[in-house]
């Protein structure tokens, strides 16, 4: 009983809390042992060469070591046990006279003791988890053992979780550095048309990677504390076609944290400010719009225009319309897809064409495709338009091209 009531008090443990009020999972192992066992102290501690080095510390008053510390491990009760020269179930150490002779159980005043192997996969001995008392427990009995035993695996479990977590972050950030200081990182360029001429009025800039998609990249970027900087390296490679394709303008995706670290008024020094247009999505969450319209405040004195992506998606877009006031708004694919067939959807692209009006922005349709859908944005007085009807992302070269066929 006393073991299911363990287990059952460390899985509602386990199960999430607000945050701030979050320890880890290991650290809750040792808790619940210690408290379930009634011990003065229960750890965690690794084996390192020939020293015992406390990851985990848990007790009911002041103890003898921290998480850091270490000691000599043929000094320790815990490296005689996994070592097989005592057992691992002492609850008199008195009664044990070569536990009474460690070093360790005179300093840390060790009563009672408890120690199991933590094995990870494989086999390999971590080190152990442990739990004494400063005066003896005769109640303490094989099945408090077994107990532990279970409880060991589960930090084994964990353990293994957070060196796999960890190996993932590292190969993350290396593969986002590798990115970062090579030709890895390239940009293709989509077209925007203006309904109103049928001319190409500006490009969308969009990155490319060596594999997986760009979404891929940039949260991967953003949980490993690079999306700043993998952002702002897409936009300086975008920015270097700028001149290529005057006097279109060119749109770059960015996100408000990348707005608000300032280094874009150092990337966009010098640039043909009136040409530039930082593109916000609808997965742009925004936690202070404050702090988000004073940092806009000087790039767009400076003619830098903003437009927000994926109207129409969710909430958060019509948020940031309502918001920031941006100079172009860009109706979502899924608005636009078979709108010829949806009342629906024409009666809100109609109403977005009066409220872009009514506030003096411009409307641009997204993933155009069919004659069907532009010929129903065209009857909806729709400007300008993006889509795999007029052209699909483009390298420099291509985009360079089409600008001086347009120019001729």
């Amino acid at each position: 009983m006393q073991a299911r009531a363990m287990i059952s008090t460390l899985l509602s443990h386990l199960r999430p809390r607000p945050p701030g009020a979050r320890i880890g999972a290991i650290a809750r192992i040792v808790q619940t042992v210690r408290t379930h066992l009634d011990m003065d102290i229960a750890f965690v501690a690794e084996f390192v060469g020939e020293r015992l080095v406390f990851r985990h510390v848990d007790a009911a008053t002041a103890a003898p070591m921290a998480a850091g510390d270490s000691c000599s491990l043929v000094d320790s009760i815990c490296g005689r046990v996994v070592g097989g020269h005592l057992p691992g179930l002492i609850p008199d150490t008195l009664r044990v006279p070569a536990a009474q002779r460690l070093p360790t159980t005179t300093s840390w005043r060790v009563g009672a003791h408890l120690s199991v192997p933590i094995r990870l996969q494989g086999g390999r001995v971590y080190g152990a988890l442990c739990c004494f008392n400063h005066a003896p427990h005769p109640s303490l009995h094989q099945r408090d053992l077994q107990v532990m035993e279970a409880f060991a695996e589960l930090v084994a479990h964990e353990i293994e979780r957070e060196w796999n977590a960890t190996h993932e972050h590292d190969e993350t950030v290396a593969g986002i550095r590798r990115v970062l200081t090579s030709r890895e990182l390239s940009v293709v360029y989509q077209p925007v048309y203006s309904l109103v001429d049928d001319h190409v009025i500006g490009f969308e800039a969009l990155a490319r990677f060596p594999h997986g998609s760009p979404d891929e990249w940039f949260a991967s970027a953003a949980k490993v504390g690079l999306g700043k900087e993998l952002e702002l390296a897409a936009i300086r490679k975008a920015l270097e076609g700028l001149p290529r394709l005057e006097p279109a303008y060119l749109a770059v995706n960015v996100s408000p944290d990348t707005i608000l670290c300032g280094e874009l008024t150092r990337v966009l020094r010098g640039m043909p400010a009136g040409r530039v247009v930082l593109e916000l999505t609808e997965h742009s969450h925004v936690v202070d719009y404050g702090a988000l319209i004073d940092a806009l405040a000087p790039l767009r004195a400076a003619s830098v225009r903003v437009a927000v992506d994926d109207a129409g998606a969710g909430f958060a877009s019509m948020r940031h319309v309502l918001r920031l006031h941006p100079d172009f708004i860009k109706l979502d694919a899924s608005l636009i897809r078979g709108i010829e067939d949806d009342a629906s959807k024409r009666a809100l692209t109609s109403a977005m064409v009066i409220f872009a009006r009514e506030t003096d922005s411009v409307l641009i349709a997204e993933g155009v495709e069919t004659a069907a859908e532009l010929a129903v944005l065209r009857a909806l007085d729709i400007e300008m338009v993006q889509g795999y009807l007029f052209a699909r992302p483009m390298l420099l070269e291509k985009a360079a091209a089409l600008i001086d066929t347009q120019s001729a």
